[in-house]
């Protein structure tokens, strides 16, 4: 994208949900506001060296990791943890600094000189490569289910202080499927950094979302090495790594006051901050999808991941 006002009336749409609708660009779909601030970041964001970028497909595990990742860098900040929601401890690029109407440009601007800046996006990778590939800033990418990202998303759209119109999961599924969703399609979404992790893993750190979840603490471990900011091994170390485990653990970061606002939302995305904590486990979508849509997506993921060598997803 240049500089200038963006010209929508020559863009693909598609309904989303109710009056809500996405826009095609560069092969992806996205709500008009989030094209918007993606305009703004590819044309400001300038990122540090030093600078961690955590990018995700949306309800794939983002919120879980802000946590880990600002505790890793930081070592521990329980208090911080406990008092803040991990959205405002990491901010999202293209929604609370760059998005339409936040105000937070200038703000950001002035933290150009610190050494550990953590921020997050959902862009794919085919849109943001350049700006990301410009530094050697380091990328930590998640992924999860396919059909689990899937029904999460039926649960949390809803959920908008915007568009209330209910959301039928028939819908939901046809759309996932089709590749319509914000940010989608899931699967090009995924294969982007997928690919690039393969290529320069030095650069791009990629886990699955039931890798985390499954063990953890080896994993936040692994994480603390790619930073370059490794846990030594003694015994104060070890205590401060199954702290940050521990706090940031879906059952303790559910009960934290600061997640369970109804009022707050981060920047123009307005959604209550307690509606990014609902079940935080894996296998739901068997709670909600029938043989025959699972079958249909396990179709889908076959084709797109495993027909590219990524065998993950069913």
């Amino acid at each position: 994208m240049e500089s200038g006002k963006i010209d929508y009336s020559f863009l693909p749409k598609e309904k989303f949900r109710g009056d809500d609708y996405l826009c095609q660009w560069n092969g992806f779909w996205f709500r008009q506001p989030f094209l918007e601030a993606a305009h703004q970041v590819l044309n400001h964001y300038k990122p540090l060296p030093t600078d961690t970028v955590l990018a995700s497909y949306p309800k794939t595990g983002t919120t879980w990791l802000k946590a880990l990742l600002y505790s890793i860098i930081n070592r521990s900040s329980r208090d911080s943890i406990l008092t803040n929601h991990p959205h405002m401890l990491v901010p999202t690029l293209e929604i609370q600094l760059y998005g339409p109407k936040t105000g937070s440009f200038d703000s950001f601007a002035g933290t150009a000189n610190s050494s550990a800046r953590i921020l997050a996006t959902h862009l794919p990778y085919q849109v943001i490569s350049g700006t990301i590939n410009s530094t050697d800033c380091r990328v930590v990418y998640i992924t999860r289910n396919p059909k689990d990202t899937l029904v999460s998303s039926w649960h949390f759209y809803p959920k908008s202080k915007e568009v209330k119109d209910p959301w039928s999961l028939e819908d939901a599924v046809e759309k996932f499927c089709n590749g319509v969703g914000n940010c989608g399609p899931y699967y090009d979404h995924v294969l982007g950094y997928w690919k690039e992790s393969l290529e320069r893993p030095h650069k791009v750190f990629f886990i699955t979302y039931e890798e985390l979840k499954s063990d953890t603490k080896t994993h936040v471990k692994r994480l603390a090495e790619f930073l370059g900011c490794p846990f030594d091994g003694d015994g104060k170390e070890e205590d401060v790594l199954d702290e940050i485990v521990s706090s940031c653990s879906f059952e303790k970061m559910s009960n934290y006051e600061a997640n369970k606002s109804d009022d707050g939302h981060m920047g123009w995305l307005k959604f209550p901050l307690s509606s990014f904590f609902r079940q935080g486990g894996t296998g739901d979508h068997k709670n909600y999808l029938t043989p025959e849509m699972i079958n249909r997506v396990d179709k889908i993921t076959a084709e797109k991941f495993h027909g590219s060598g990524f065998m993950y997803g069913i």
